[in-house]
Order: structure tokens, then C-alpha cells, then sequence
């Protein structure tokens, strides 16, 4: 993973006024924290972040040219987007030294057309432990010539020298799930209909019967209090 080099300035104003000031001025905030620093707010060119991320992935390796300060190492923690217009709003970055292993979830690619069935891709990224200047971009995943039931575990990923797999082993990254035709899911959606209204047809007869059986009991207890009326007074 190369390293992009990214001017970066500190903040003054905070909050959500001091943000979105930032934001107008063409900047994304920021906060920079670890190896036991002080936690600093900085601004980063919204432009030039975004073009980071595009060419060298989510966990691009930044040098932060701090006016003011000395240039830090650091990689995103956390980012922010707008859900709508997908565009940056915040991010965290954590300082990290050269040498240094770090843990990081690093996404997974999915090559290849599948030729029968569904793909399902319950884990898309896998975390892994790796030198804070070798973290790779991304994995790639063949699943092209995978057939129905076929399934690919994080254990059968290749890892590049030096990267250690983290996620469980056994974890299912991508498998294979037959396709149903037209007939099979109306078929499946009738019997579920079916389903649906025996219950309904059952909690109904429930109902009914157990109406009937408080009106029983309002029958006894009218019955029992005519009776005690009838009755003569002991003397």
C-alpha cells in the first residue's frame, strides 16, 4: 500500500457549527488520537481525501503535513458520509508508527459471474493483523466457477506475507444458494397462505369456545342467585 501525503490544518472552532463551517470552506473535520497524544481536531482537504479513498481504498495510509506541528502517520478509524450525496463529513484517524502491526478489516472483492444459483457474501471484509505500512487494499475472492452449495471460508482467502487472518477460519465468506423457480416460490407462498389461515381459522374456533364457556358460567351463576332468592330466611 503506497502512502498519500495530504496537507492538513488544526481547528479552532468545534461542534456542529464549527463542523459544518468546515465543511462550506471545502474541508472535511477531523480528530487524530493515539499513542497516548492528546486527541487534535484537524481539517483535511475534502477533495483530495476523497481521491485517497478512490485510488488507495478505505484504509489508505495517510501522512498528515500538520501546519503547525510535525507530520503524523495515521490511518481512518471511522468515516462518516452523507447518506444522500455520499460525500464525506467526518472522519477518525488513528496515529500509528511505522513497524508497528495493526488490527484492520479489509474488504473483500468478489470476482467472477456466478453460473447457477444465488451468491450470498455473509462476511464481505475480513480482519486481519498486519504492519501499519503493509496493510492490503483488498482481497479478491473467485467465485465464478463456484457451483450450488459450494462455499468459500475465510481460511481459503490468500493472504499476502506478513498478514494474519484474524476472523474466525470457519467463517463463511461467500456460498452458493439454489435458485428457486416461479412454480417453487408459489408453491411456497400458497402453503404459507394456507398456513396463515388455519391458524386464523383455530384462533377463531378458540375464541368461540371459549366465549361460550363464559356464557356457561354466567348462565350457573344467574341460576345460583334465583335460587338463594327463592330460598325461605332461617329463623
Amino acid at each position: 500500500m503506497s502512502e498519500v501525503r495530504i496537507a492538513a490544518e488544526q481547528r479552532t472552532r468545534f461542534g456542529k457549527g464549527g463542523a459544518r463551517a468546515t465543511r462550506r470552506a471545502g474541508q472535511v473535520p477531523a480528530v487524530l488520537y493515539g499513542h497516548g497524544t492528546d486527541v487534535r481536531h484537524i481539517a483535511l482537504p475534502a477533495r483530495e481525501l476523497m481521491n485517497a479513498f478512490k485510488h488507495e481504498g478505505v484504509n489508505v495510509l495517510l501522512t498528515l503535513e500538520i501546519a503547525g506541528d510535525a507530520d503524523e502517520l495515521a490511518l481512518p478509524r471511522q468515516v462518516q458520509r452523507d447518506p444522500i450525496r455520499g460525500n464525506l463529513t467526518h472522519i477518525d484517524l488513528l496515529v500509528v508508527k511505522r513497524g508497528e502491526k495493526v488490527q484492520i478489516d479489509v474488504p473483500i472483492t468478489f470476482i467472477g459471474d456466478v453460473k447457477e444459483g444465488l451468491l450470498e457474501t455473509p462476511n464481505a471484509s475480513l480482519s486481519v493483523e498486519a504492519e501499519a505500512t503493509n496493510i492490503p487494499s483488498g482481497f479478491e475472492v473467485q467465485v465464478g466457477k463456484l457451483r450450488v452449495g459450494a462455499s468459500i471460508h475465510a481460511s481459503q482467502v490468500v493472504l499476502p506475507a506478513g498478514v494474519t487472518l484474524l476472523t474466525d477460519p470457519d467463517a463463511v465468506v461467500a456460498h452458493i444458494l439454489s435458485q428457486q423457480s416461479e412454480e417453487q416460490f408459489e408453491a411456497e407462498l400458497a402453503g404459507a397462505e394456507a398456513d396463515a389461515a388455519a391458524t386464523g381459522a383455530h384462533a377463531e374456533e378458540l375464541a368461540d369456545a371459549e366465549e361460550a364457556t363464559e356464557d356457561a358460567a354466567e348462565g350457573d351463576e344467574s341460576g345460583d342467585s334465583a335460587a338463594d332468592d327463592s330460598a325461605p330466611a332461617a329463623e
